[in-house]
């Protein structure tokens, strides 16, 4: 086919392999963040964090959960799998909506693959109402 006909084969399969590849960018364009970066941010407030659930802090790539009472826990909310952000928590998990992994909120460790490691937690306390990294 000449450039007068139309577009050809070649422009058509170049195209699909620009679009996959675009496609696996997102699947795999989130970085999780240091300790380091986070250490002193507030990620959530407490009164936000159900007990037995949590909240996602897309910003700041960290989900913090309320496994008990008074317990809160920060994770990074990079899904180990291949680097989606996890989209939410409920039912005691942490779910990544690209590939269904789920990830207990106690620990962070898999519930459910394909990840195979657990997500990465860091340190937290309560401050003035607010979870803070430390």
């Amino acid at each position: 086919m000449t450039d007068a006909e139309g577009i050809g084969r070649r422009t058509v399969l170049c195209g699909a392999g620009v679009a996959g590849a675009a496609a696996l960018v997102g699947c795999g364009g989130d970085e999780e963040k240091s300790a380091q970066e986070l250490k002193g941010k507030e990620v959530a407030k407490a009164a936000d964090v159900p007990v037995g659930g949590g909240k996602v802090n897309a910003a700041e790539k960290i989900v913090v959960t309320q496994p008990s009472q008074g317990v809160f826990k920060a994770f990074t909310a990079v899904c180990t799998h291949q680097g989606c952000t996890v989209g939410g928590v409920s039912n005691g998990v942490i779910t990544c909506d690209c590939h269904g992994s789920e990830f207990k909120i106690a620990d962070g460790s898999v519930q459910r693959g394909p990840a195979e490691k657990p997500l990465k937690e860091y340190p937290a306390q309560v401050k003035g109402g607010g979870i803070v990294v430390s």
